[in-house]
Order: structure tokens, then C-alpha cells, then sequence
């Protein structure tokens, strides 16, 4: 199922490592892609006002779509730039960082006292070492690193994050935007199209119907 992964890995960022409400401000980078997307989604469901990075027009109307109240074309502008100017006096509660290296450290600076910056991947490559008086200065900052592994302590756990999924799905509030669907014996197609980086949304394998 397209949902699956992806979609549960969104929702425990948005409603445990940082469970969002009404009043937070949230960053999401790479908002068009898979994961942002549903968390994109989840987290305008919960209330919060989200601002989103991609990197064209098109991306930028997918991005609206799911949701984003800000979007910003990080190849036209600097993104930390233009949140600030949207964002005013009041900083982000925090930043949901799938991108690493080049995101990190400007998305840190974005961040209200207390604030939380939610490093899930490095699709830019791995963050160097912190130090922590870095977290210091920044206003008792919160750095975390979580994997979904964690975050499925048990079948309970799963069942009950899985659950609100399909519910959301079901009644129409959250919608997967599969961008390709390939059979699994062009599986390596598949990786190509994705390291392209013009995937819309998630890429689906389907297994031959003869096997």
C-alpha cells in the first residue's frame, strides 16, 4: 500500500516527536515529496500553519496542494530569508528536516527558544558534528534524530498510528499522490527516475501479475 511508509513515518513525526497543534508554526523541507507531502497534510490537519521549501513552480503547486500556507522556491531565494520575513516576530516551533547538510544549520537560526529541530534525513548529505553550546545559544534548543522503528514500540503502537492513516485516507483528509507506477522488473528504472529528483510523490513497484 503507497500509504504505508511513508505515511507513517509523517505521522509520528507530526503528532509524537513534535505533536502539533493549533498555535505551532512548522518547516517542512522537500514538501512535495512523498513524506512531505502526508506530512504537509497531517500537519494542517492539526492546525498548524506550515511553510514549505521545493525547488520549482511545479513542485510549489503540490506543495499548495497538500496544504502549505507558505511555500518558498529555495533556488530563487534563501529560503531562511524568506521565512523569517513571513514569519515575523514569532519564530518556528520547528523545522522538519529531511534535507541535512545544506538545510541545517539556517533551519537551527529559524527556531523560537525551546523550539525543536526534527532531523529525519540527508538527502544533501550527513550533518557535521553539533556542538552543543550551539543548542545553547540558540535558546535551550531541542536537536532530535528519529527513525520510524522507534516510534513502532509494539504492535499497539502500530496498529493505532496505521489506524489513524486509514481513517484519514478514508474520509478524504489525507490523499497519497502516487508520481510512477513501475513493474518490479524495472525496478532499477524506478531508482533512476527517483535519484532525478522530478518525482511528484511516491513511486510504486508492482509485482508481475504472472509470478
Amino acid at each position: 500500500m503507497a500509504l504505508a511508509l511513508q505515511g507513517l513515518t509523517a505521522h509520528y513525526l507530526a503528532t509524537s516527536t513534535v505533536p502539533l497543534g493549533a498555535t505551532s508554526r512548522a518547516l517542512v523541507h522537500a514538501a512535495a515529496g512523498g513524506v512531505g507531502q502526508l506530512l504537509t497534510q497531517i500537519a494542517r490537519q492539526r492546525g498548524a500553519e506550515v511553510f514549505a521549501t521545493v525547488s520549482t513552480e511545479e513542485k510549489a503547486a503540490v506543495a499548495f496542494q497538500a496544504g502549505a500556507h507558505h511555500v518558498i522556491l529555495y533556488t530563487q531565494t534563501d529560503f531562511a530569508t524568506e521565512v523569517e520575513r513571513l514569519a515575523g516576530s514569532r519564530a518556528l516551533d520547528v523545522v522538519y528536516d529531511s534535507v541535512g547538510k545544506d538545510t541545517f544549520e539556517k533551519g537551527l537560526a529559524l527556531l523560537r527558544p525551546r523550539g525543536t529541530m526534527v532531523l529525519f534525513g540527508q538527502s544533501s548529505g550527513p550533518v557535521a558534528p553539533v556542538d552543543p553550546q550551539v543548542l545553547s545559544r540558540g535558546g535551550s534548543l531541542f536537536l532530535t534524530r528519529p527513525t520510524l522503528a522507534d516510534y513502532l514500540r509494539g504492535p499497539g503502537e502500530f496498529r493505532q498510528r496505521f489506524n489513524d492513516l486509514v481513517t484519514w485516507w478514508t474520509q478524504g483528509n489525507l490523499k497519497v499522490n502516487v508520481a510512477r507506477k513501475f513493474p518490479l522488473t524495472e525496478a532499477g528504472v524506478a531508482q533512476s527516475f527517483l535519484e532525478s529528483r522530478g518525482a511528484l510523490g511516491k513511486i510504486v513497484l508492482i509485482a508481475d501479475k504472472s509470478l
